[in-house]
């Protein structure tokens, strides 16, 4: 094992400080910022980035012919490709049922529930993009922690972790490590011992980082998991809705009688939303505008403390009710179903303010409740702007979730009533997804062929439909590497890379190499956790590359921790998109993901290490 105590001796020259460096660090510091703050959409952001890379191409060299590359790179049409299948093995329905089935046995055993969700993920995991795995058992977990009487809170962390670290066990588990592998190719013609990685190139490290996850997750984790939100809850006693939804009757000579809800909407005000109308014993959930109103009928109404004072002097209607319970809005499912809907990462929601009425009509669903970043907004959700792994408490017709299951903009947290799946292509859709593998494995061909070979033949066999190519794909994803891409060629072309190498090379001079090559695990850990997993590998496979060179270290090997890094993201929310999907089923706080996730980082950053300096030494 080499130690950078002897390469320290060697002469290592410092580059110098360039206008085009120094010009790059600016739209590298600028990038950082806006994906810190989230003032655009990553899409926006990453096509700012193109425009800026472009704009000073005097000092980035990045033409327009090279800002746009990304967009025809290998990585990225290989992700998106990866994507389409993923979803074509969805409308299977083939991960529900695994995640049913090894859920079967579990009862009221949180291990065993733990065991199961981890079994039924990871694996899973390595084959399809992590994401869309986690979107589809997040409402399979949500109801076998109910069945089981257990917390979900104690089961969707270890479900997310669970789908990063099996995104580890093959090249296409997440679009991290398709990333990774282009950049290491394009790095191969400075450094000989970096290439495009093969399929199962990194499985046996992977494998031992899957075991060693699982290990903690099953028999560690959960003890530090609060129970968030309780067994079985009762959704409206959780969001705490109980005071701000009251029942209002249409009285004798009530001028609502032969007029429309929205009419009435528009009359009792702004703040008002009818979410149920019951007339003779039969419910109407989410109501449409010109639902006529007749003597008698009671509106069920979801508002603030304010507008039900005004409703206690409103002309023509009379307060008779105040449901507090799931039981007292929803008589049986048939009525409606209450449940949670999680605002998905490429969701038209994301940046909207919420408007009720708007929402009902697009999705025929009732707003009832709102968790925004993790807490509860109790009162006014009314224009509440709307963000990435937000969740809103609804009730809707079963037949809606069905429909609503399939849509990209939202994840039901609970199994849709009836829902359609494709079972019967489930064989094609494996058997397509084994050849993918197959052929990419055996080197016939590369997986960007392949990839797109299976996409062709998952539509040919009808496991997808035409128009589902594009509800696959999470476009903010390929906007995100389109537009980074250009990024990391300025940061490799200018010598910004290098000179941060050299930085790194001076000041860890006096440590081991492999203590060098955990800190650079350490460090793109924290970087993945502000801005993404993606942009952190473009941004410092190329100075740990660099850096690996100027001790005297296996470039390959730095490459790999920076990989393993960026997609084991366990610290918060915020830095994995599947962390954002269980953050409102689960009802977490920032904090539980410390708690869990830096003692898994922490271990799995010595395990990782110590795997690639035994498999592909430093």
């Amino acid at each position: 094992m080499a130690d950078s105590l002897a390469l320290a001796q060697q002469p290592v020259t410092q580059p110098a400080l360039t206008t085009e460096m120094l010009v790059v660090f600016g739209v590298v510091a600028f990038a950082l910022v806006l994906f810190v703050t989230e003032r655009l959409p990553i899409d926006v952001t990453a096509i700012l980035l193109i425009v800026v890379l472009v704009v000073l191409e005097p000092w980035t060299g990045i033409d327009s012919s090279t800002g746009i590359s990304g967009f025809a790179n290998d990585a990225t049409i290989t992700v998106l490709a990866m994507l389409i299948l993923s979803g074509g093995i969805a409308r299977t329905g083939l991960v529900q049922e695994l995640g049913r089935r090894m859920a079967a046995y579990a009862g009221d055993s949180v291990r065993k529930q733990l065991f199961a969700t981890v079994l039924a993920t990871s694996p899973v995991s390595g084959f399809l993009n992590n994401t869309p795995v986690v979107a589809l058992l997040v409402p399979v977990v949500t109801d076998v922690a109910n069945r089981g009487n257990t917390s979900p809170s104690k089961l969707l962390i270890p479900l997310s972790y669970a789908s990063q670290v099996g995104g580890m066990l093959t090249l296409i588990g997440t679009s991290t490590n398709i990333l990774a592998s282009d950049i290491s190719a394009r790095l191969g013609a400075d450094y000989p011992e970096l290439h495009r990685f093969s399929m199962f190139e990194f499985t046996q490290l992977g494998a031992i980082v899957v075991i060693v996850g699982a290990l903690y997750l099953i028999f560690i984790g959960h003890y530090l998991l609060p129970e968030r939100v309780p067994a079985r809850a009762d959704y409206v006693e959780e969001y705490d809705v109980g005071d701000y939804i009251v029942e209002v009757a249409v009285v004798p000579g009530s001028p609502y009688v032969d007029e429309t809800v929205g009419t009435a909407t528009d009359e009792l005000g702004p703040e008002i939303d009818v979410v149920q109308v019951v007339h003779d014993e039969d419910r109407s959930v989410a109501p449409r505008q010109e639902t006529r109103l007749s003597e008698g009928d009671v509106l069920v109404v979801r508002t603030n403390r304010d507008a039900i004072t005004m409703l206690e002097d409103a002309p023509g209607v009379e307060l008779v009710g105040n449901p507090q319970s799931d039981a007292e809005l929803s008589t049986d499912d048939e009525a409606g179903i209450i449940t949670e809907l999680v605002i998905s990462l490429d969701s038209r929601l994301v940046g909207e303010r919420l408007d009720p009425e708007a929402f009902r009509q697009e999705f025929n669903a009732a707003v009832l409740g709102l968790r925004h970043h993790g807490a509860l907004i109790s009162e006014r959700i009314v224009g509440k702007r709307l963000d990435v792994g937000d969740t809103l408490l609804v009730q809707a017709p079963p037949d809606t979730l069905d429909q609503l299951s399939r849509r990209n903009d939202v994840i039901v947290a609970r199994e849709p009533p009836q829902p359609e799946y494709r079972a019967d292509k489930a064989p094609i859709a494996v058997a397509i997804m084994i050849g993918v593998v197959a052929v990419a494995a055996l080197d016939l061909y590369p997986i960007l062929l392949s990839a797109l070979a299976g996409v062709v033949a998952m539509v040919v066999s009808g496991v997808l439909d035409p128009n589902e190519l594009y509800d696959a794909v999470e476009w903010d994803i390929i906007f995100l590497l389109a537009g980074v891409i250009p990024l990391g060629i300025a940061l490799e072309e200018s010598g910004a890379a290098a000179y941060l190498a050299f930085l790194v090379v001076s000041t860890a001079g006096f440590l081991p190499t492999l203590v060098v090559l955990w800190v650079f695990y350490i460090v793109t850990g924290l970087v993945t956790e502000l801005i993404s997993n993606n942009a952190s590998v473009i941004l410092l496979i190329p100075v740990a590359a660099a850096a690996a060179s100027g001790i005297g270290a296996n470039p390959l090997a730095f490459v790999f921790a920076v990989m393993f890094a960026a997609s084991t993201s366990f610290l918060g929310p915020i830095g994995y998109q599947t962390n954002l999907f269980v953050y409102g089923p689960g009802g977490y706080r920032f904090s539980d993901y410390f708690r869990v996730g830096a003692p898994l980082q922490l271990l799995l950053s010595v395990v990782t290490v110590l795997g690639i300096a035994f498999f592909w030494g430093v």
